[in-house]
C-alpha cells in the first residue's frame, strides 16, 4: 500500500466531523487528503463512476479499459489506487480482476462532505462561532 494513503474511508468517517458541522483541524484535514487526493483524478473518478454505474455494482478492468484512450496497465494503476484508498474492492477470476465500490467507503465519503441538513444532529458545531465571525458578531449583538 502507498505510504500517503494511510486512512481508510471509515477512519475518516470516524476521525473527522462532516465538513458542514464545524472546521477540520490541520491534522484531521491531513488525514482527509489522501482519500481526496484518490478521487480528485479525472481518470479515478470516472472509473469509480463507471464501476458504481456497471451492472451487479462490478466491472471488470477488460471492460472499463474501452472507455479510456489509456492502456490496459495504466488503467490498472488508477484502480489500484482507488482500491489502496479503501475506495474498491477487487476480486481476481482467471486472468482478470473485477472491481466494485465499497458500500461504508462511499457512507463515509458521502457523510464527509454531506450537507448540514443530511447529517445527524449530534455532528452539529457547538455554537455560532463555528460558522464564521460574521455570524458569530450577530449573535452576540442579539
Amino acid at each position: 500500500m502507498s505510504k500517503s494513503l494511510t486512512l481508510t474511508p471509515e477512519r475518516v468517517a470516524a476521525c473527522c466531523p462532516p465538513l458542514a458541522h464545524e472546521p477540520l483541524t490541520m491534522q484531521q484535514a491531513e488525514q482527509v487528503v489522501p482519500l481526496l487526493k484518490a478521487v480528485a483524478d479525472p481518470v479515478r473518478l470516472r472509473l469509480l463512476s463507471l464501476v458504481l454505474s456497471s451492472a451487479g455494482g462490478e466491472a471488470c478492468v477488460c471492460d472499463l479499459t474501452g472507455a479510456f484512450e489509456l492502456s490496459q496497465p495504466t488503467v490498472s494503476h488508477h484502480l489500484k489506487v482507488l482500491y489502496e484508498a479503501g475506495l474498491l474492492d477487487r476480486d481476481k477470476r482467471g486472468v482478470w480482476v473485477y472491481y466494485r465500490a465499497r458500500p461504508e467507503a462511499m457512507r463515509a465519503l458521502s457523510r464527509l462532505v454531506a450537507p448540514a441538513e443530511d447529517t445527524p444532529a449530534e455532528h452539529a458545531p457547538a455554537g455560532p462561532a463555528l460558522a464564521g465571525p460574521a455570524l458569530a458578531e450577530s449573535a452576540a449583538a442579539r
